[in-house]
């Protein structure tokens, strides 16, 4: 690429544990929204026995956040969910929808990994919606409107049979969901060749739903995880219009490059601004959270003018 599409935040990283009152060890893969004039961020921390919660913080700018004093959600004790989240919970995305902001996550089990569905009209209180996937499931993202009269998510099953992809799924409830379709798969010998999954919920522009998701590249000393783009029909999400040949982001920064896991940049969370710019949130190295910005014309050209085949 003739220059950087996505410039890093001057200061990142923007989170790190030691900006968290309680004792975790790590920050990253966070939910971003923007509500009103403040950002709200979910993100999941590691704690000393490696399973995951999710915290809460807040911005006025968007690049500096304040950790709330207790953590936003922890495996569950209720009846039908704490089961399913023995093993931790991680990785949300949020979605404004209808009004109410919905928030997916992983849920971790002795039974696999399933997508559970909370909500919060606030981001005082949450509650549990339901458990919208079975085992083994990870990424899922809502679109932020009904279309078609439907709900739409985007997300990716485990599986040996086929590379991990990008399948969509509809619903007339948000519970229950069908007419799952396989919609963009890695490409061989590509950046992305290993797996790939939705990153941030996808944002609507005049060409189509913008989708920014992850792609990892398997190499000898481990994988190495890249941020990409796709952009979907607005009426028919499941026909692709293109797909970004190059990545918009690779782990460069120290930050990503060195940590838990090295050489991952993961995206949970983008705020599309009024001037036409996205803010863009990372997990770097699965220890800290960065942050840039992106012209949201520029990654859509990219899906157009310099595409590879979805699948």
């Amino acid at each position: 690429m003739s220059k950087n599409i996505v410039s890093r935040f001057e200061n990142n990283p923007i989170l790190t544990k030691e900006d968290v009152p309680y004792k975790v060890e790590t920050v990253h893969n966070a939910g971003v929204v923007k509500q009103e004039e403040r950002y709200i961020m979910l993100f999941r921390s590691h704690l000393d026995t490696g399973r995951s919660i999710i915290g809460i913080a807040e911005s006025e700018d968007g690049f500096k956040f304040k950790v709330r004093p207790e953590p936003f959600m922890t495996a569950s004790s209720q009846t039908g969910f704490a089961e399913y989240e023995k093993f931790g919970i991680e990785d949300p995305r949020i979605t404004l929808l209808e009004g109410t902001y919905y928030i997916t996550y992983s849920a971790y089990s002795e039974y696999g990994v399933r997508i559970g569905l909370a909500k919060t009209m606030d981001f005082e209180s949450v509650e549990r919606v339901a458990f919208i996937t079975q085992a083994d499931y990870r990424n899922a993202v809502l679109f932020p409107e009904k279309i078609n009269g439907k709900y739409a998510r985007l997300d990716r099953p485990h599986t040996n049979i086929n590379p991990w992809s990008i399948w969509i799924s509809y619903s007339p409830d948000l519970i229950h969901w069908g007419q799952s379709k396989l919609i963009i798969k890695p490409a061989a010998y590509h950046w992305d060749e290993m797996k790939i999954g939705p990153g941030a919920p996808p944002i609507k522009t005049d060409k189509g739903w913008l989708n920014i998701y992850h792609g990892a590249f398997k190499t000898m000393a481990g994988a190495v995880y890249r941020l990409g783009v796709a952009l979907h029909k607005l009426d028919e999400p499941d026909k692709v219009l293109g797909v970004a040949d190059n990545w918009i982001l690779q782990p460069e920064d120290s930050s990503e490059t060195v940590g838990y896991v090295p050489n991952v940049v993961f995206c949970c969370g983008a705020v599309p601004e009024e001037d036409g710019t996205l803010k863009l949130y990372w997990g770097a190295a699965d220890k800290v959270l960065c942050a840039g910005t992106a012209v949201i014309d520029e990654l859509v050209e990219l899906c157009l003018s310099d595409s590879r085949k979805p699948k």
